[in-house]
Formats: structure tokens, sequence, C-alpha cells
């Protein structure tokens, strides 16, 4: 199953989607990261991503990259990951978030302890990128680039041929990761934790007025230290990261088509127009009300 991805998570980050059905728990999207960044999240999943065009700002963990056409990169399980256009022009991926069960099955089997244990219980293994000179990676690559296009067409025998494409992906990381291991980097690990905690408050409370030493509490540091866990983490301020967060919820919000400007505005957090207007402007390339009509057209 293909389709559009529009990440919703919990008051913890985690994601609420399901990816694919119990029974077959992969899906496959197609993001267009110009009309919807994918926000800061995490998930039991497995996921693994092909930039298909222009260029993509991915952060995983406490890294960021800039990857471009051809490139992709995988994120392990319950890391906080997110993506966003970088430069100009259009910027779009094809993704495949799969659950571990799919390709090894029970945690006894001999699939599981040789093939998905070495990657997700290996916590110093957030997620990396993959290129096509590296040539285990190239391998990675082309079966992801099989497994989506399986999910895509969905032919008589898609299901197998997902999970086939899906366990060379898992056996070629496994193969490769060897050549980047590293210690676990515990305060690396530490910040992850904290920062889980305190988007997930700005997430549950960004409608109302927030301080930095309001969201310092929600994980029991200082404002300090909030300040630099916030920098050392995703590159910005928290008091930045809930203004880009707000103008996302607005931003939803207007697409719907089923809220105002101004209702827009003080739902997200914004008590004056005006300044929302311009901010909007700033993140967003265009006022609120050309936003509504564009993806009203779309």
């Amino acid at each position: 199953m293909m389709c559009n991805c529009h990440v919703t998570v919990d008051q913890n980050n985690r994601e609420l989607v399901q990816h694919g059905t119990t029974a077959f728990p992969v899906a496959s999207y197609l993001d267009d990261l110009r009309q919807y960044g994918v926000s800061w999240h995490w998930h039991e999943e497995l996921e693994a991503a092909v930039v298909t065009e222009g260029e993509a700002a991915v952060t995983i963990g406490t890294r960021t990259m800039t990857l471009r056409e051809g490139e992709g990169f995988f994120v392990n399980s319950g890391v906080l990951h997110s993506c966003h256009p970088a430069g100009a022009g259009n910027s779009c991926l094809h993704s495949v978030v799969f659950h571990p069960r799919l390709v090894g099955g029970s945690a006894e089997s001999i699939f599981y302890q040789k093939y998905v244990r070495p990657i997700t219980e290996n916590h110093s293994m957030e997620g990396f990128c993959l290129c096509e000179s590296e040539p285990w990676q190239a391998s990675a690559l082309d079966a992801l680039h099989r497994a989506w296009s399986a999910c895509e067409q969905e032919p008589a025998d898609y299901e197998l041929l997902v999970r086939n494409a899906l366990s060379e992906l898992m056996a070629a990381l496994v193969s490769g990761s060897s050549e980047i291991q590293t210690e676990p980097d515990k305060k690396g690990l530490r910040d992850e934790e904290r920062i889980k905690r305190m988007l997930a408050f700005i997430h549950q409370e960004y409608a109302g007025k927030l301080t930095t030493a309001e969201i310092a509490r929600s994980a029991s540091v200082s404002e300090s230290e909030c300040l630099r866990c916030f920098h050392t983490t995703i590159g910005t301020t928290p008091i930045q990261y809930l203004r880009n967060y707000r103008i996302e919820q607005a931003a939803q919000m207007l697409a719907a088509g089923s809220t105002n400007i101004w209702d827009a505005a003080l739902q997200s957090g914004f008590q004056d127009v005006s300044y929302f207007s311009k901010t909007f402007r700033e993140i967003k390339g265009c006022t609120p009300k050309e936003y509504r009509a564009r993806q009203q057209y779309h």
C-alpha cells in the first residue's frame, strides 16, 4: 500500500499511524517535503527512505545530514527523527516503514536473532545514510527500491516480494553496519530521552503560553540545560521550535479548509494575527491566505 505521509503523534511523540496491517505490517510513502515536512517523531517500526527529487535535510537522533537525489537513510526502532526540504526546488522521498516482525518473525527465530536483533538492540546505532558508492549501502538501496515498487504496484505476489526485498535490506544493513560500529553515546541517549519529554510537552501544550522555564520543568532540567539539549539535539532553541510547531499546526488547519485564518492563529497559540501572518510567511514562504488557496487548489 502506497500513500502520502502525514505524521500524527501522541503526547510522547510516538507516531499514532499504523503502518500497514497486523497481518502485513509495512507501508510505503511518497513524501513531498515541500508540501508537508516530516516533523519530529518516533515509532517501533524500522524505516528506510531514498531521496527521489531534490535535497532533504534528515535528522536522526542527534545527527543531521543533507542528502541528495539517489541517497537514502535508515532509522532504527524508537529513534527520534525528522525530515525537511533542503535547498531550492522540489524535495521528495520514497520511504518504507515496517515492523521488525515482518522480516524477523518471532524473537526465537534464526531470522530475528541473526538479522533483526543486531540492529534493533544496538542502542549506538540510531541510523545512518545510504550512498551508492558503498557496495553494502548500494545493496540496501536496491532492496529498498524493490520493496517500494512492489508496494506501489501490488502484483499478485507483492507481499512475498516486499518481505524478500526487506529481508535483503536487513541482511545488507547487518553486513555493513559492523564497519560503522561505535560505542553507545550515553550522554546522547540521555539528551534524546530528555528531548522526547520536552517535545511531548510542547506538542501537548503548544496552544497555551509557554516559556523556556516551563519546557525545562517538563523534563526536570534547568533552563540552561534545556537550551543546551535543544541546541545539541535538534539545532534550535525551545521557543524557535515552539514557533515552528505552531505554524505547522496552523498550516494543517488551513489546508483542511474548515478554519479561518484568525481561528487558526488563535488555536495554534498566536494572539496577534499580524505577527502570525508575518511568521507564517517567514516559515512557509507565503501568506496564510495564499497557503490555504494553494492547498485547496491541489
